[in-house]
């Protein structure tokens, strides 16, 4: 106990799961939570009782007495707390010491101000990776990072921040160990990580965590993979909604088309250019230049009918091509957008600290207001114009922009739900609800479709309700280079459907060989857009650069021939919370050479990704991981792990490589543009040398309704069993209630690959609770 009351509390929630709160004033500062969820995998509209553990198994543990400490274990952990000055020493229950507080400087606070503090020892066999989105490269010992969500228009990838999201989450590794575990910090007002930048002779080496307001409430989870620490962190903050299968296509954006004059006549020749050029698109992005008035301002669900005269006909055109489309919405409205005093008069803006005014800010060319997503009465008008305004058009789905929710003024007023918060513990919540009422309007509008939502800034959970993107990049190699790090910290973070601007999308066009060479690297993101603004009016386009186009095509192509392992991958990150892109550390931790690889990355189990991240370059090294063999993809030759090995990269592709043991689902380039059918499984083996055994799960559904929640689909499990001899792979449909496309799985072997391949089919019967036989 301190002079203010301060208490500590510790709970044992899971096995490998403990929660550790620091209250300086006696009571917690934020009673309630939006990021960890109950046991639906989601949060009450009005956040979570904090001091509620019924989602949590709380199981038994042993405690023990001493003179100055008190020993708490686990079957997988041993706490020494040490109660004279509050701090603790973490080891696993074998004895393995995994972190510690440090002595004398352990949760120290700010008697002036709100701001919390904690410290911990810093080890140099530790390695960190996480923190959401930020810049730099993928460990990040040594750095300070800054975590407040900013406009941060033209980044700088290698360098800059704060940026778009908030996530106050990291995974230590311990490279003498081979263990992980993770630390998150549930408080969302600005917050600073410092990973060993900050000396102090009175102290041993540090690593410190600092939030402007509100507690310390951590809560550590031991792995001791760095798998099972992100399935852990993903069960603790929910798990990734599963996207409609046309999402992984190319998700086509840029602002060109929406600011020009005749916009309308613009994006129908958009359409036309991508059938001319045999592009496949599965949506395209409308900018907010179709919110444009007459005074230059954007007014968020105002149509400009001058730009627009035909909306309805626009989403008809789009459709009967084959492409969706989604629509940019703000959650500010200017002080002379036409509902303004509408939506002021219900109570639906975030208020002044001493006033019931609304707080103004500037934002997109004037001043406005933001909308309060604690009150029911701003979650309403929203729901109801994105429905009235979009849906009812015909749009199909709501892209979040500009919410950062950049009101400098801490001591603004939101609702709460009828209890006052203030904007600095919360900025980032009001992202998330923003996101949530969004996609709750699509799944009431057409409750039998899967809701596909986008946005840009966020937080824990954002991954419950959209997909995502790193924000404004600038036009550069660099740029290429340094967003491979911050989609890989991103993924490690729970939120597993991300990607980037590719091409850039400030600054210049890119040349061509960079445009290649940023798409031959953005069809191995989860979410793959084009897109861009820039002063002159260009845009980046696939046909922008004729003498590149057949390479830009051929990887666009190979991104759709993917659909089917990267939707089967989609769909194990929304059961387990597994990203899709993988740093090779998280595959491969045994080999020390990879634990900080920043810019070579797995995409799942089957594919090493090297990208060409300099101009000019046609050859480079690749070293592949030790402990199996690899499959060059391209030159069908086999290379050892564990070695540098100069590999070519002509402009037609960037290097790819399958691990030993490994399977490649692919099918057909499926797009009502070339009227291929969904008729083709080619699954690609990387046999063992001699023996050995793998497996993959092929998840097929009709990708765009809520059927498969309700069982309508098929996982097809593949078994690889080798020997020096020969090849056999069995099959096995289970369950198969979702009639499949295609009546033939074809399997094709590496070239020079002799040893005899046998298949086997076996069947599973199995009767359903209504009596079925299956």
């Amino acid at each position: 106990m301190g002079s203010r009351g301060e208490r500590f509390i510790v709970n044992v929630l899971e096995e490998t799961l403990v929660r550790v709160r620091h209250l300086p004033d006696g009571e917690a500062r934020l009673d309630r939570t939006w990021t960890v969820v109950d046991r639906s995998g989601d949060t009450p509209w009005e956040g979570r009782n904090r001091d509620d553990l019924t989602p949590f198994s709380l199981p038994p543990f042993q405690l023990e007495q001493h003179p100055h400490s008190v020993t708490l274990q686990t079957k997988s952990l041993e706490l020494a707390i040490h109660t004279g000055e509050f701090r603790i020493d973490w080891k696993t229950a074998g004895g393995i010491p995994l972190t510690a507080d440090l002595k004398g400087r352990a949760y120290p606070y700010d008697l002036a101000s709100p701001a919390v503090f904690h410290y911990l020892k810093c080890q140099p066999e530790e390695h960190y990776f996480g923190f959401g989105e930020v810049s730099g490269e993928f460990n990040k010992a040594g750095r300070q990072i800054q975590l407040r969500n900013v406009d941060a228009l033209g980044y700088d990838a290698k360098t800059g921040g704060p940026l778009y999201k908030h996530f106050p989450f990291y995974i230590t590794y311990n490279a003498q160990h081979k263990i992980a575990y993770g630390i998150y910090y549930d408080n969302l007002s600005n917050t600073v990580f410092d990973l060993g930048q900050e000396k102090d002779n009175y102290f041993p080496p540090f690593r410190s965590y600092r939030a402007d307001s509100g507690d310390i409430d951590y809560y550590f989870i031991y792995g001791p993979t760095i798998e099972a620490v992100v399935e852990k962190f993903t069960m603790l903050t929910g798990r990734m909604a599963l996207p409609p299968r046309w999402s992984l296509g190319y998700l086509a954006s840029s602002m060109k088309y929406t600011e020009a004059p005749d916009a309308q006549a613009q994006l129908k020749e958009f359409i036309q250019l991508c059938r001319q050029h045999d592009i496949p698109c599965s949506l395209f992005h409308l900018s907010s230049g179709y919110t444009l008035g007459d005074d230059g301002n954007r007014y968020v669900f105002e149509w400009n009918r001058q730009r627009f005269p035909d909306p309805a006909g626009m989403v008809k055109d789009f459709h009967q091509a084959g492409i969706r489309l989604a629509a940019n919405i703000k959650p500010a409205l200017l002080t002379t957008h036409p509902h303004f005093s509408e939506v002021q008069a219900a109570g639906g803006f975030i208020r002044q600290a001493a006033s019931d005014d609304p707080q103004l800010s500037f934002f997109w060319g004037g001043e406005g207001a933001h909308i309060d997503f604690t009150s029911p009465s701003g979650i309403g008008w929203w729901k109801k114009q994105v429905k009235s305004s979009l849906l009812d058009l015909g749009i199909d789905c709501t892209w979040n922009d500009n919410n950062e929710y950049e009101i400098w003024d801490d001591e603004a007023r939101c609702s709460g739900f009828g209890k006052s918060l203030r904007t600095g513990q919360i900025r980032p919540i009001q992202t998330l609800l923003m996101m949530r009422a969004s996609r709750e309007a699509q799944q009431e509008a057409n409750p039998g479709l899967r809701p596909f939502s986008i946005s840009r800034a966020g937080c824990p959970g954002m991954q419950r309700y959209v997909q995502s993107w790193s924000g404004d990049n600038f036009t550069s190699w660099e740029t290429l280079k340094y967003n491979i790090p911050m989609g890989l910290g991103i993924s490690l973070s729970g939120m597993p459907n991300s990607g980037h601007d590719v091409g850039g999308f400030a600054g210049p066009l890119p040349d061509p060989e960079l445009f290649v060479r940023w798409v031959q690297n953005g069809i191995f993101q989860p979410r793959f857009t084009i897109h861009s603004w820039k002063m002159d009016g260009e845009a980046n386009e696939p046909w922008m650069y004729p003498q590149v186009l057949p390479q830009i095509r051929s990887a666009i192509h190979l991104r759709y021939r993917l659909m089917p392992y990267l939707y089967s991958l989609l769909v194990e990150a929304s059961q387990t919370g597994h990203p899709l892109l993988r740093p090779l550390v998280y595959r491969f931790p045994d080999d020390p050479k990879v634990i900080d690889e920043s810019f070579d990355f797995m995409i799942g189990p089957s594919l090493l990704v090297a990208s060409i991240l300099e101009p000019g370059q046609t050859q480079r090294p690749v070293y592949l991981p030790s402990g199996q063999r690899w499959l060059n993809f391209y030159t069908q030759e086999w290379l050892e792990g564990g070695q540098n090995h100069p590999v070519s990269a002509p402009l037609e592709y960037i290097p790819l490589f399958m691990p030993e043991s490994s399977l490649l689902p692919m099918g057909n380039v499926v797009h009502s543009f070339n009227g291929q059918s969904d008729d083709l499984r080619c699954i690609y083996l990387c046999p063992h040398k001699d023996q050995g055994e793998s497996s993959f799960d092929l998840y097929e559904d009709d990708g765009e309704s809520m059927d498969y929640a309700a069982g309508s689909y098929t996982r097809i499990h593949i078994d690889l069993h080798c020997s020096a001899y020969s090849i056999e792979i069995a099959l096995v449909f289970n369950p198969y209630t979702f009639q499949l496309p295609y009546k033939n799985i074809e399997f094709v072997l590496p070239l020079g690959e002799e040893r005899p391949l046998k298949v086997e089919l076996f069947t599973r019967e199995w009767i359903d609770e209504t009596g079925r036989r299956h």
